[in-house]
């Protein structure tokens, strides 16, 4: 698949932060979700390469735009950019060096950023790292076991995710502690975490299938969920996990973990089916330890929007009732070259349905501060480059990156104008 085509630029989103800013104002936007790329700030990864002041200017100049607008930042410290120098240094997250490397780069951006930015996410997705980038090797670094994916030149896809996903918590909670210690009093923000997760409904309603929903749910949302609430790994990773792969924590990194979010951000696009299979003997990986198979649809019909309902309701009952923020929530259309396709309307209808099983958790006491779309503008995807669209605002590629609003950009405007005067 060709994820870039000829000629194309991108969004340009550097050079137009202030029209960018205007944009969000236009539609009615009150808060703006956005990362920062750690090797803009630390190019070499760490503190000896130095200090990148230009990095901190531009995110300074991004961050009082918005304020100027009444938006406010929710800022993400990690979307997935290991920075290249520590990848060859000692393996980025593969080695356990990387969690004080993180701790001094969240430092600094709480020190540049925290008098204005009150709102912190310390990683985006830890999962989808674990999984795409260590387990199917589809995503950086793209490491795996050659059994799972022939273009793996590298990896181990039964230990490497574990090692990994143990270091991603380790380094949010270090980013939390150092914040708590020396910020919280004075900046008085709130730092969080950005998991990814769908629901999951057992396939049938045998005692198996029931058994291998929760262990789907066990391997993903709690798989990151769990340590920061108890200091621990779910019991069914711990049972299933075999081979003294899964790592532990110390007594004081459970202690460090244990309450490290202040709330909890939940990116959700659809939900899954799963189905009691046995366990791999051979061949073994993170994804076959699951001893489940999943599935978007069962007997040709998805579980629908009430799966980001049961996610949010689950995530409160079992997890103290945390303050949530849906922090991703959206669909995508394929791109045609050389046309600028501004009526979504399935788009319209994926937010208004999903933004309506929000309100129904709500209602029943789901404590849920907030919901961004994604996204603002059609961008570079991970998986898919610029094959698809997930933007409100349309982007022309071959033009500049000229942005146009899509329906669903005045759908969200009309919608919110509503809420804002009810």
């Amino acid at each position: 698949m060709k994820m870039v085509e000829d000629q194309v630029s991108g969004i340009h989103s550097l050079k137009n932060t202030q029209d960018d800013v205007a944009l969000m104002h236009q539609i009615g936007f009150s808060a703006y979700r956005f990362s920062i790329s750690w090797s803009r700030i630390l190019p070499s990864g760490n503190l000896k390469g130095g200090i990148n002041q230009a990095g901190i200017n531009y995110y300074n100049k991004l961050i009082n735009e918005l304020l100027s607008k009444g938006i406010k930042p929710f800022v993400t410290i990690f979307h997935w950019d290991t920075p290249q120098g520590l990848e060859d240094a000692y393996g980025g997250f593969r080695g356990a060096e990387i969690v004080n490397d993180f701790r001094d780069y969240a430092d600094i951006c709480f020190k540049n950023f925290g008098d204005r930015v009150k709102h912190w996410m310390t990683l985006n997705e830890p999962l989808t790292v674990v999984q795409q980038g260590y387990a199917l090797g589809i995503m950086a670094p793209g490491r795996c076991s050659k059994f799972t994916n022939p273009n793996c030149t590298a990896g181990d896809g039964a230990t490497e995710p574990y090692v990994v996903g143990h270091n991603l918590i380790l380094a949010h909670g270090a980013a939390h502690e150092v914040y708590r210690e020396k910020y919280k009093v004075s900046q008085k923000g709130q730092v969080g975490i950005a998991l990814n997760g769908g629901w999951n409904l057992p396939y049938t309603e045998s005692a198996v299938d029931k058994l291998a929903a929760a262990r789907a749910l066990a391997f993903t949302f709690d798989y990151f969920m769990e340590p920061l609430v108890t200091g621990k790994y779910p019991v069914d990773m711990v049972n299933n996990v075999k081979g003294g792969r899964l790592p532990t924590f110390t007594a004081k990194q459970s202690k460090m973990l244990k309450g490290s979010y202040d709330f909890i951000g939940i990116n959700y696009y659809s939900s899954s089916y799963a189905k009691n299979v046995p366990c791999s003997t051979e061949n073994v990986t993170l994804l076959s330890d699951l001893c489940a198979s999943v599935t978007g649809v069962r007997e040709g019909v998805p579980i629908g929007p009430k799966g980001i309902r049961d996610l949010v309701l689950y995530a409160k009952y079992k997890f103290k009732d945390p303050v949530m923020y849906i922090t991703e929530n959206g669909r995508d259309e394929a791109s045609v070259t050389g046309k600028i396709l501004l009526k979504d309307s399935d788009r319209i209808d994926y937010y208004a349905r999903h933004l309506e099983m929000v309100r129904e958790a709500v209602s029943v006491g789901a404590n849920v501060k907030g919901f961004f779309a994604w996204s603002l503008l059609d961008n570079f995807e991970w998986s898919n480059g610029y094959t698809v669209r997930f933007g409100l605002v349309y982007v022309d590629y071959n033009d500049g990156g000229k942005r146009y609003l899509k329906k669903s950009a005045h759908w969200f405007r009309k919608f919110l104008h509503h809420k804002k005067n009810n």
